[in-house]
């Protein structure tokens, strides 16, 4: 090989490495350009992140603080207390905010809660709640193998608990085998039932509270109020209840049986036994 052929070879040479080198930089700069702009778009969308994460923090704490509910107004309940009824619809972290449970109960009630048909929460301002309770109608209940089972103005059986209800009437003296939940209670005459429903009534009426309700064999009606019982026997059981919402203040701390079988309104025919003890609350035992 001639020197001429040699200085251009080594010419080729240094071409191809001067080449090689170019092509590394020129990657090395894109490489550093992608970096670079990776590493700008991560500090670009951690800077947005923040914000928008000190924007929610902000936003919770002015929720927390401006919508947390200081006043609460029960409606409709008699099975449930004020506070049982609350803690049934405002339990959880944040029970007590009113967007939270504006947006949890928002087009719809609360059911599946024994003795309540459905409850209502209504957000009548950022601190203010109204529970509307619409609890199952019930005629009276009865005590069957240690529960108490209630039951609707038709004896259709709507509830059962080991507890008995204030101002829920327990009726006596009705003779069943079984209970059905849903299902009307099988005694004898099912015509008591409006019956019961008619002495309920009239004495939410005339805002008397009995105890029980006692139907003898031939359904004679006893009611039993504390220590005195009232024989009301079988008719104008409208009449006499009426005429008794004047006679039971006068009797109370007394002890004994109201005899109002014969009352009509030309009689008037009513005695008053006095017991010299304390009368069984059992009041199958007054005839």
């Amino acid at each position: 090989m001639s020197g001429k052929d040699a200085v251009k070879k080594v010419n080729r040479k240094n071409a191809r490495l001067r080449l090689i080198k170019n092509n590394m930089a020129k990657e090395r700069q894109k490489e550093q350009k992608v970096r670079f702009g990776r590493g700008k778009r991560i500090a670009v969308l951690s800077a947005i992140c923040a914000f928008l994460l000190a924007v929610l923090m902000i936003g919770y704490i002015y929720i927390i603080d401006n919508y947390t509910i200081t006043t609460v107004y029960v409606d409709g309940n008699i099975h449930y207390t004020r506070e049982e009824i609350m803690e049934m619809v405002m339990s959880g972290r944040y029970g007590h905010n009113s967007i939270f449970l504006s947006l949890k109960y928002r087009d719809k009630g609360i059911d599946d809660i024994p003795f309540i048909e459905t409850m209502d929460v209504t957000i009548e301002a950022k601190d203010t709640v109204r529970i509307t309770v619409y609890e199952k109608a019930i005629a009276g209940c009865v005590a069957y193998l240690g529960r108490y089972i209630y039951f609707d103005k038709d004896g259709i059986v709507v509830e059962t608990s080991e507890a008995s209800t204030p101002g829920v009437p327990q009726v006596t003296g009705l003779s069943f085998d079984y209970v059905i939940l849903h299902k009307q209670l099988p005694i004898e005459n099912p015509e008591v039932f409006k019956e019961i429903l008619t002495i309920t009534q009239l004495l939410e009426k005339y805002s008397m509270t009995v105890d029980k309700i006692y139907f003898s064999p031939d359904y004679q009606v006893t009611l039993l109020f504390d220590e005195v019982r009232v024989a009301m026997g079988s008719s104008d059981i409208d009449e006499k209840i009426m005429e008794l919402q004047y006679m039971l203040p006068e009797l109370t701390g007394k002890s004994g049986t109201l005899d109002m079988r014969e009352y009509t309104e030309d009689t008037k025919m009513i005695s008053f036994e006095q017991n010299e003890e304390k009368i069984s609350e059992n009041p199958e035992n007054a005839d």
